[in-house]
């Protein structure tokens, strides 16, 4: 029979790898789907959007914030997961890890129709490009900048980031027992975390959310937020340059 300790080491090497496949997988879609807008004519004229074409609009949004957003969430889930197993070894309940984590993309997935509706305003106003999923108005662009500078200072920013910064409090803080508890504490977190990165993904509006250039870079701003020793303060310069910069927009028209 094999130790304890070496079975949570084997659980958190299982995690670790269903994680990193799942984002792979994520990012292998939106290569395709970044390829594929490459190579259509930039001047096509595309019909109004139907139902499945917003569908269609909404796994692409759930799978970007997917593979945007798990990996700074993977020492929270692996937190989760180290205290249900000890919670096993001492015969108490066990929850499979599994259901904090789709409690987690569950509350992305409702972000994703969040963003997948305004999309569809933005278009039919004639506010964005449906090709390349950019605004067409520079103001909007700059407003959005500066709108992400002001949050990056903001006290909502700073108190979903400490509680997204603090995996083992929050844990502890939030347990819940049982299959519901799980996802319930999974959902729980991914409201902590869109509270802490929504501005950012809005900004893709901005910038184009197919230019994938700015889609990773945007998920190394969320890493070095959450991970990082000094990631609070990375936030805050952070914000002062996105505001500097929706400035320099806005001045410029």
């Amino acid at each position: 029979m094999r130790d304890p300790a070496s079975l949570l080491t084997s659980q958190r090497v299982a995690i670790v790898a269903a994680l990193a496949g799942l984002v792979v997988v994520c990012w292998l879609y939106l290569l395709d789907e970044a390829r594929q807008m490459a190579a259509m004519d930039p001047d096509m004229v595309m019909p109004p959007k139907g139902a499945a074409d917003l569908l269609l609009l909404l796994a692409m949004w759930w799978v970007m914030m997917i593979g945007m957003m798990l990996p700074s969430a993977a020492p929270m889930i692996l937190t989760f997961a180290a205290i249900n197993h000890g919670r096993r070894t001492r015969g108490q309940p066990y929850t499979p890890t599994a259901l904090f984590t789709a409690g987690y993309l569950l509350a992305w997935g409702g972000f994703s129709v969040a963003v997948t509706l305004a999309q569809w305003a933005l278009e039919q106003a004639s506010l964005l490009a449906p090709m390349a999923m950019k605004t067409t108005s520079p103001l909007l662009g700059g407003l959005l900048f500066i709108a992400a500078g002001l949050y990056q200072l903001s006290p909502p920013k700073s108190a979903c980031l400490t509680s997204c910064r603090s995996p083992l409090v929050f844990v502890m803080n939030h347990w819940r027992d049982g299959a519901d508890g799980a996802l319930r504490m999974g959902m729980a977190h991914g409201l902590y975390c869109l509270g802490c990165c929504w501005i950012l993904m809005a900004l893709l509006f901005a910038v184009g959310a197919m230019n994938l250039i700015w889609v990773a870079a945007l998920t190394a701003v969320v890493l070095i937020e959450k991970l990082f020793p000094a990631g609070d303060w990375f936030a805050r310069i952070g914000g002062l340059l996105l505001f500097a910069w929706g400035v320099r927009l806005v001045l410029n028209l």
